[in-house]
């Protein structure tokens, strides 16, 4: 295994590329400074230095991409479907072949553990791969006679779409999002999250390299404010895909109204994770506590509420607590950190006031709670409240990072009730031996995505999305395909037309 001293080493080579020259916007296949010149500092999380400078792309920036795909659209989307496989294949290719380099820049950007983005290339690459499979059938449809007629469906591709992108997992999130949109014969502004923009430039020019035609994919950094709404609200951008909070999900809703975008949103969540008495408490135990802390407890599918039958609470709990207090905080590219820096000071402040407010709220502190790392850099400790309520802003809020809020539950009626008490409906996860049960209660929970015994173990064919606040739409399989293509129907009459006379 590779120590911490030579993983900085190789890292400091990668990130050197971006403290020569800023990082430009990608258009038409072209390198671009800002149209106003501006640029923007990305730091790094683990202590604080600036690893480049950014182009700071606005409405004249997008304009020039949004016109880039859609030039680039009519020849994209009529190339045959094998075409795009073979094509999507070599992306995957040349992604896996830069696995490293897009590991260490990942962990250097966002702060996350290199033993989860040690698979960040691994995890694109299947996206590419999946999608690059389902590419030759994408356009296929259904066959639906009639009296007189023979209804043949077909579906086609949307025309050019923006995709807008997170800061937690960047890299993996771009993949899920583009692929998808590339292989139904869509072409693609992206705008990055701001505060973790590096593997999304390099993603592109993999892509370029690969053999992508110019302009099929573009890239414009800047903020939500200026360049993301600019992209929202452009007329040749067709539709909206989007992975963030949900209060900007409803700001892209207001900004796409006027040009009726078709929209997709990946947002907040505020999951459970119930546990009944009879569960395999060791098994769900660890579960707990990887659901919350892997990621720096940055994911939106994090089982960030704890839901336990009072009669195993306190034992289940302790479970949890020593789990915690034995994770690793350290240095992202250090092999044996588990949970590394947050990707911001600013996100840092949030959850150490969580963590404040929790305990004003009287809920108790059983593990971390403090800041914890390696000095100068975004840590906080994996941490652990019980003795929660229902109705206190742990309980109701996403913070978004390694705090988990346990509330015991007398029976199965009280958990459903806990476990659908917020606005959000994105995922939750059940534990129990009881079968009839985990048929029962996971047929009452709303949410979008559910797990009985299981931590998040995605399959690419099923559905992902939430309910309620945590998004519209679904991504996977042919779910993508249903957001980014237009289903058409066309009607052949199969006897003698009578049409109806008027006169």
């Amino acid at each position: 295994m590779t120590s911490l001293a030579d993983n900085l080493g190789r890292a400091e080579k990668y990130l050197q590329r971006w403290q020569n020259a800023p990082v430009q916007n990608r258009i038409a296949g072209q390198d671009l400074d800002a149209v106003s010149g501006e640029t923007f500092e990305t730091i790094c999380p683990v202590d604080l230095r600036v690893l480049a400078r950014v182009a700071k792309g606005g409405a004249a920036d997008v304009d020039l991409a949004a016109m880039a795909a859609e030039k680039a659209f009519q020849s994209w989307s009529a190339w045959p479907g094998r075409q795009r496989r073979n094509l999507l294949h070599a992306i995957a290719d040349a992604i896996e072949a830069r696995a490293e380099e897009i590991a260490f820049v990942e962990c250097m950007d966002t702060g996350q553990a290199l033993r989860f983005m040690s698979k960040a290339a691994q995890r694109g690459a299947e996206n590419f791969r999946f999608y690059a499979d389902l590419a030759p059938t994408a356009r296929d449809g259904l066959s639906l006679p009639s009296e007189g007629l023979s209804n043949i469906t077909t579906r086609m591709p949307l025309g050019p779409v923006g995709v807008i992108t997170p800061w937690n997992t960047p890299f993996m999130l771009t993949t899920w999002k583009i692929a998808p949109a590339l292989a139904a014969g869509c072409t693609v502004v992206h705008k990055p999250a701001e505060l973790s923009p590096l593997t999304a430039r390099l993603l592109v020019e993999i892509a370029e390299e690969a053999g992508l035609p110019k302009g099929v994919w573009n890239l414009v950094n800047g903020p939500g404010e200026t360049a993301g709404r600019a992209l929202t609200e452009h007329p040749l951008i067709r539709a909206i895909a989007f992975v963030g909070e949900s209060a900007t999900g409803a700001q892209i809703m207001r900004q796409g109204a006027d040009t009726l975008k078709r929209v997709h949103f990946e947002l907040g969540g505020k999951n459970a994770i119930v546990v009944f008495a009879d569960a395999d408490l060791e098994a769900a135990a660890d579960a707990a506590a990887f659901m919350i802390y892997s990621l720096n407890g940055e994911r939106c599918t994090s089982s960030s509420r704890l839901l336990v039958e009072e009669s195993i609470h306190d034992r289940f709990t302790d479970m949890v607590a020593s789990r915690a207090r034995a994770i690793r905080v350290g240095h992202p590219l250090d092999p044996q950190t588990v949970v590394g820096p947050l990707i911001h000071p600013d996100h840092q402040r949030k959850v150490l006031s969580y963590l404040e407010l929790g305990q004003r709220e009287g809920a108790v502190l059983a593990a971390g709670g403090s800041i914890e790392g390696p000095g100068g850099g975004c840590y906080v400790a994996p941490s652990l409240f019980t003795g929660a309520r229902q109705s206190m802003r742990i309980a109701q809020e996403e913070i978004f990072g390694p705090v988990l809020t346990a509330i015991p539950f007398r029976d199965e009626e009280e958990a459903l009730e806990l476990a659908n008490g917020t606005r959000y409906g994105l995922a939750a996860y059940l534990w129990t031996q009881d079968l009839t049960r985990a048929m029962r209660f996971s047929g009452g929970l709303v949410a979008g995505m559910v797990w009985v015994n299981s931590e998040n173990q995605r399959h690419l064919p099923t559905p992902f999305g939430g309910m309620k606040s945590s998004g519209i739409g679904r991504d996977g399989g042919q779910w993508s395909f249903d957001f980014y293509m237009e289903t058409k129907n066309v009607a052949f009459a199969t006897a003698a037309p009578a049409v109806p006379r008027l006169a």
